[in-house]
């Protein structure tokens, strides 16, 4: 039976699993996201319990030869981030966009730092929108999902095609307007430059558009609670 150890490790989201375990899903800094059976964790004693909520840095092991593995270990490496607010759901949305998008046991190392970033600036309450924005372009670059940004001619408009990538257009409509920007505004997002108001608005409209049609249009939770909060 396989088995892994000392895997330094976030939690994304967990749910019951028969009568007193939880299953949970890691994000992992070598083997990408990880599901493992925490059995006993839902029981009062257990000593996994405190070690499997989000935004705690851990270490984790797991044993098993299938997809589903089955915790060994799981030991805090540092105090539970504290979030609150606006910047506990911002917390919630990224998980949730790593837990849906994310394939089992695919390593994003890069990834993973960004994650740690934009957990420390949601901490920190500094530009929590530029670090939601840089999260959203790193996560989707490194999925395959960002079209090509830079090179881009600072005066020119382009048309986002989900087929071909921006396509540069003289006229713009109605019809195609949302999906139309300004060649400055994209060069200044592949940068993850967003001290320009209007380039802060057109990426959130642009990682809006492109999670979107990457998750198939299912909705998010966290985007849902965040609207009626």
């Amino acid at each position: 039976m396989a088995l892994i150890d000392q895997q330094a490790a976030y939690v994304l989201h967990s749910r019951p699993y028969r009568d007193t375990s939880l299953l949970v899903d890691f994000f992992t800094l070598e083997h990408g996201k990880v599901a493992a059976v925490v059995q006993g964790a839902r029981r009062p004693n257990s000593k996994l319990r405190a070690s499997v909520q989000p935004f705690v840095p851990v270490q984790v092991g797991w044993r098993g030869r299938n997809e589903l593995k089955t915790l060994t270990q799981a030991e805090p490496v540092a105090a539970m981030m504290f979030l609150k607010g606006d910047a506990l759901l911002c917390g919630l949305y990224v998980n949730e966009l790593l837990q849906r998008l994310l394939q089992p046991f695919d390593p994003h190392p890069k990834l993973y730092v960004y994650y740690q970033y934009v957990l420390n600036e949601l901490v920190g309450s500094h530009d929590v929108e530029g670090a939601l924005r840089t999260f959203e372009h790193r996560l989707l670059h490194e999925l395959g999902y960002m079209p090509e940004l830079a090179f881009k001619q600072a005066d020119r408009v382009y048309l986002l095609n989900m087929e071909q990538g921006f396509i540069a257009v003289d006229h713009v409509n109605e019809e195609i307007k949302a999906r139309c920007f300004n060649g400055s505004q994209l060069s200044a997002i592949a940068e993850d430059d967003y001290t320009d108001p209007q380039t802060r608005r057109a990426a959130k409209r642009l990682m809006r558009i492109l999670i979107d049609h990457t998750l198939g249009h299912k909705p998010l939770r966290s985007r849902e609670l965040f609207q009626k909060m």
